[in-house]
């Protein structure tokens, strides 16, 4: 079977002077026949590129099941009378979840267990099944979840009567996928975010327990369009704490649990390029700013004088704080530094850090504690450690192991080696790598490699665990993470110089990475594949132009490569919100800086490496039309004989299948394409 050639239709855009041609702009009609046909297409010939490595995908799915624990339970969380937790058996696709009443964590074995919700239930009745968040209301009796079908963002609230077992009649759709749903205290009212036409999380409502959701009230919408809505409950449980901000700004409301008829009391009006976030402490509110402290400052304040601030501690640049955890014993924040998670207790009006054994690691506070807890729970892991939950004793400081994540098969841990390098960027930044691999991966020279990255929006790359890389890294592969430019992972100076007009250095940091990897012996050329999903999609492709030529495989999952025309387009889902990411591209020094690595619009007469593509046809993140387009482009244009493969999931959206089975077999397949060309294949001597 031939590549499936897509028509051309031709198509041009015109702003600024400058036009650009777009003859595959058709593709962005889901309801077309014609596109469907196109997709359905490039499946089939997926499948057939796909089949002569059928055994091998097999084998490493195979062995991932193998690596599937008997059962994972995670350390339950005391809230009230109950220990909630959730578990999930070997031949279950999604969790369990469920609670035990007891009064200490020594009476859990002897007490009955009692499931909220099983997943696994929940999941007959459709393909597709994500449930995010779950949140039970004070008395204990009612717990409201969010539950998705399609792929998109657009969840539906459930409300369950923990004593009958039956859901109420309270059906709220169109809330977003997380941060979005809260009780009142009195567990009559559920506070609620809803999307808007654009998949905007933009109007908070809130709902009378037993009415109907027609005459649910709206308590706040935020108009600018830059701006989006989210909230979580305070530690104390005290507050909800709204969140109106973009990428640059904030605004917080605190709405109190015990009134909640009341309107949201506004903590301090946006300011241009101020974020700050609030938690809540006693007679006092605390505040992490970003006001004249670019890794942010912590400060407090009373309840009944929002302006009348102090600092807590002195501000430190070489420390990014990010989060604070008031709780009764203690006070903990979570942060940054050396490029690192880091935890700090508050002792005697200083930080004092908590100490880890190894030399890389993440760690941070289990959410949804009580704030009384005399045992604040911990979750640390590593490269080569399994996720460990500590029990933190805060008058003693003592850690007590509560449980180590379980590995299926055999597992020793000096087999396998966890190392950083830094690698010198073109402007001579050192970009932190992490690197894992089997001990024995460098026997005949030179390994090869996957090559990883995401840098966008701030988020951070940290080292994690996953069993699932142990039949990969027994092949003899290398895992390499950089932690490029974009992300936050050396403070928020790390996110300001790879967004904007500094977003090439996200793709110059990768390109870097992959040179030192080669220069100092861990790879070749012809056994390296790049990886990157969604912003790293982007990252991924914008390199596959910029330097193809050092990579045998490419790997850019749900990419976002069509950069210009989505910027410009504000009928697209979440289009004004990434302004303060990339540029606006109706201004003309951010068009042109966009279009200049823009992977669609970058295409050239070139060789290209073999590259695995993959969209989802209800994403609203980034829509199936820019990787299909893309691909076609690539199609007409490339001038190399390797091979090019677009694999679209006709009924999921962005985070591609659900249940882990599926997911498992969605990552074989990628390793297995990417095995195959950088050749990988029978084990290392184990």
């Amino acid at each position: 079977m031939k590549p499936p050639i897509a028509k051309r239709i031709p198509y041009a855009h015109e702003i600024h002077g400058d036009v650009r041609h777009d003859d595959y702009y058709w593709l962005n009609e889901p309801t077309n026949p014609e596109v469907i046909q196109y997709l359905e297409d490039e499946n089939k010939y997926y499948d057939e590129i796909m089949e002569p490595i059928k055994e091998q995908t097999e084998e490493i799915y195979q062995r991932m099941v193998d690596r599937v624990p008997e059962s994972e339970v995670n350390v339950p969380i005391q809230q009230g009378p109950y220990f909630y937790y959730s578990r999930l058996e070997k031949e279950q696709q999604y969790p369990i979840y469920a609670r035990k009443k007891a009064v200490s964590r020594e009476e859990l074995s002897k007490a009955q267990e009692e499931i909220l919700l099983d997943l696994n239930e929940l999941a007959k009745a459709s393909d597709y099944l994500s449930v995010t968040a779950q949140r039970m209301s004070t008395d204990h009796q009612h717990l409201a979840y969010l539950e998705n079908r399609d792929g998109t963002d657009r969840f539906t609230a459930y409300v369950k009567d923990m004593e009958t077992g039956k859901l109420l009649p309270d059906v709220i759709p169109n809330v977003f996928i997380y941060g979005s749903l809260e009780w009142s205290r009195c567990g009559d009212y559920l506070f609620y975010i809803t999307v808007d036409d654009f998949e905007r999380p933009s109007r908070l409502m809130r709902h009378r327990l037993g009415s109907d959701v027609a005459s649910d009230e709206l308590i706040y919408e935020e108009k600018e369009t830059t701006f989006i809505l989210h909230m979580n409950k305070s530690l104390s449980g005290q507050f909800i704490i709204v969140h109106a901000e973009s990428k640059t700004t904030s605004e917080v409301r605190l709405i109190d649990v015990d009134s909640p008829l009341s309107s949201p009391q506004l903590v301090e009006e946006r300011r241009q390029d101020i974020l700050y976030d609030v938690e809540h402490s006693g007679d006092n509110l605390l505040l992490l700013t970003n006001e004249e402290a670019l890794n942010f400052q912590l400060q407090s304040c009373p309840l009944t004088d929002f302006q009348s601030r102090t600092n807590v501690i002195d501000y430190d640049e070489d420390r990014f704080l990010q989060a604070v955890y008031p709780f009764q014993n203690t006070l903990l924040i979570a942060g940054r530094e050396n490029g690192l998670t880091q935890l700090w207790e508050l002792k005697e009006g200083k930080l004092e850090p908590l100490h880890w054994d190894e030399p890389i690691y993440s760690v941070s506070v289990i959410g949804h504690q009580n704030v009384a807890a005399k045992e604040i729970l911990l979750s640390y892991e590593s490269l080569l450690t399994p996720e460990t939950t500590y029990g933190f004793n805060p008058q003693t400081g003592e850690r007590k192991c509560l449980q180590v994540a379980p590995v299926s098969g055999h597992y020793e841990r000096s087999d396998y080696h966890q190392e950083q390098l830094w690698a010198t960027a073109e402007d001579g930044s050192k970009v932190p790598l992490m690197l894992v691999y089997h001990k024995d991966a460098f026997d005949d020279g030179p390994a090869p490699l996957i090559l990883s990255a995401y840098g966008s929006y701030g988020a951070n790359s940290d080292p994690y665990f996953s069993p699932y890389k142990l039949p990969i890294l027994d092949k003899g592969v290398v895992f390499v993470t950089a932690q490029v430019r974009g992300g936050s992972e050396m403070g928020r100076s790390w996110y300001e110089d790879g967004k904007m007009q500094h977003k090439r250095n996200t793709f110059t940091d990768f390109i870097a990475a992959a040179n030192h990897l080669i220069e100092q012996g861990y790879t070749t050329s012809s056994q390296l594949a790049g990886r990157g999903g969604s912003a790293g999609g982007l990252l991924a492709g914008a390199v596959a132009n910029m330097a193809g030529d050092l990579f045998k495989v490419i790997v850019p999952e749900v990419p976002f490569v069509d950069v210009v025309t989505t910027m410009l387009d504000t009928s697209i889902p979440l289009t004004t919100l990434e302004w303060d990411e990339w540029g606006d591209p109706r201004k003309k020094e951010d068009y042109f800086y966009i279009k200049s690595y823009s992977p669609y619009d970058n295409v050239e007469a070139k060789d290209y490496p073999h590259m695995y593509v993959t969209t989802g046809l209800n994403d609203p993140r980034v829509g199936y039309f820019e990787p299909a387009k893309w691909v076609a482009r690539l199609r007409d244009l490339k001038t190399d004989d390797n091979t090019l493969v677009l694999k679209t999931n006709m009924g999921a959206g962005h985070f591609g299948e659900s249940g882990r089975f599926n997911q498992l077999k969605e990552v074989a397949e990628v390793y297995a394409f990417v095995l195959h060309h950088i050749g990988a294949g029978a084990d290392v001597k184990i």
